[in-house]
């Protein structure tokens, strides 16, 4: 069972799909996207029926035990946040995703900068404020720029790179003053700005109290990647939930990974033993490469979106056994065995093929204010297989007919042997995509697409 309804989540389906080991994926709710997947079939709660009055993360474990599956991947921020985790394996069925008390690193930014400092990962000062008054002196003491984080959950629209003091009064107004994340950003972590260039790596990790004491604690990193989170071309405009990832990075070296390593992830993983946590599941180092080394900006706890579409296609190994392995139903460093990890080689060794993902994203024209819906999509099946290409539906719905139902509608995943190829491919299969008001990012992957530098 796959909990969510993005792009991240029909990726994950996909791929999960392509496991011998897998019968049946179960998609809870699901999209468009995964309705026309093989071998998947999509959940919506309002029809379950058994479920009575059943509320909250409850509904997901009712589903899941009703449904008999055998392991759970849950997509989205807010249900782990929430407890889901917990909650379906007190039903007994293993989840991949990590505990209420783990995901603390993404419902809360103080809590998870608190945790940074505490064990020694590499980021950015910052200083967490409760008030608009004590925000708007430091900010004025510091001076810009500056980057103005809301502490909870935001969908990713609460963080505001402030060039200018004036801009960061206005981010704390909005956020503090003028409610516009609710309670989420009614706390606020003023953070040093990093100048350099923004990569993301995900991983598996697979941590419990008895891994911690058998020394079978795993973490493994997954290629890095990068998203583009500014509307327009150029990284302009405003802030959004992501304008299109590619993978793997010609401009990040073995010996930047190795610092990261040692410096974010190594210590993040000492952390996760050290507060005796049961995280099996993803997690995603949003990192700046700076003059002094990489620095971590944020945790997810789960896999990000758009990168998990330019991601999961270049595994070269099961999936379903990589979630299996993070579960270690034995508490025997299953996920350790699979990522071959060894004292020479801490980061462990997974299969990837050969080759580049561009995967730009189309959004409903005004993503990502206001922005309309209930629109045809039509895609040439045919000109995206020639390209290479998969269509990863994110806010889009029906079985038979695509109709446009969130303001980030679908990214378009492309393969090539050399970026040029793969980015070649992505754009002439994006092409083949129509829809009223559709609107994508045309430099996705070349220089200066994603923010670097000085503001």
């Amino acid at each position: 069972m796959v909990i969510g309804s993005g792009g991240r989540e029909h990726a994950i389906c996909w791929r999960l799909a392509q496991s011998t080991k897998v019968n049946e994926v179960v998609c809870v709710p699901g999209n468009g996207g995964t309705a026309q997947e093989d071998k998947c079939r999509n959940i919506n709660p309002a029809d379950c029926e058994y479920l009575d009055d059943i509320k909250g993360v409850q509904i997901y474990s009712q589903i899941a035990t009703f449904e008999q599956v055998d392991f759970v991947i849950v997509g989205p921020e807010n249900p782990l946040c929430d407890g889901v985790a917990d909650a379906i394996w007190n039903c007994g069925i293993p989840v991949v995703g990590p505990k209420k008390d783990g995901a603390q690193l993404e419902a809360s930014k103080d809590f998870s900068k608190k945790f940074m400092h505490k064990y020694g990962v590499a980021c950015a000062d910052s200083i967490t404020v409760t008030t608009a008054e004590e925000a708007k002196k430091y900010i004025h003491e510091k001076g810009a720029p500056i980057v103005v984080k809301a502490d909870g959950l935001a969908a990713g629209k609460g963080v505001v790179v402030a060039a200018t003091e004036e801009q960061a009064n206005a981010a704390i107004d909005d956020f503090m003053s003028n409610n516009k994340l609710g309670d989420a950003g009614q706390t606020i972590v003023l953070e040093e700005y990093l100048q350099g260039t923004e990569i993301s790596v995900l991983a598996a990790v697979s941590v419990t109290p008895q891994t911690a004491q058998a020394n079978t604690a795993t973490i493994v990193p997954f290629m890095p990647s990068r998203d583009h989170k500014r509307l327009n071309d150029g990284a302009k405009g405003p802030n959004t939930g992501g304008m299109g990832a590619i993978c793997p990075l010609e401009d990040v070296d073995d010996a930047t990974m190795t610092l990261f390593y040692k410096n974010c992830m190594q210590p993040t993983l000492d952390g996760m033993i050290a507060e005796k946590w049961d995280y099996r599941g993803f997690i995603f180092f949003g990192v700046m490469l700076t003059k002094e080394g990489p620095k971590l900006l944020e945790y997810n706890v789960r896999l990000g979106d758009p990168e998990t579409q330019a991601v999961l296609p270049l595994m070269d190994f099961d999936f379903a056994e990589l979630g299996l392995a993070i579960i270690d139903k034995e508490n025997n460093g299953a996920l350790k065995k699979f990522a071959k990890i060894t004292d020479e080689n801490p980061a462990g060794t997974l299969a990837w093929k050969k080759g580049f993902i561009c995967a730009p994203v189309a959004v409903s024209g005004g993503y990502p204010a206001s922005y309309n819906k209930g629109y045809e999509i039509t895609i040439d099946k045919k000109i995206v297989k020639e390209c290479d290409a998969k269509v990863f539906i994110a806010g889009a719905q029906g079985s038979k007919k695509l109709l446009t139902s969130g303001g980030r509608v679908l990214a378009c995943s492309a393969l090539g042997s050399t970026f040029d190829e793969a980015w070649n491919n992505a754009y002439k299969a994006i092409k083949a995509v129509q829809f009223k008001d559709m609107f994508y990012r045309k430099d996705i992957g070349l220089p200066g697409a994603a923010e670097s530098g000085e503001l």
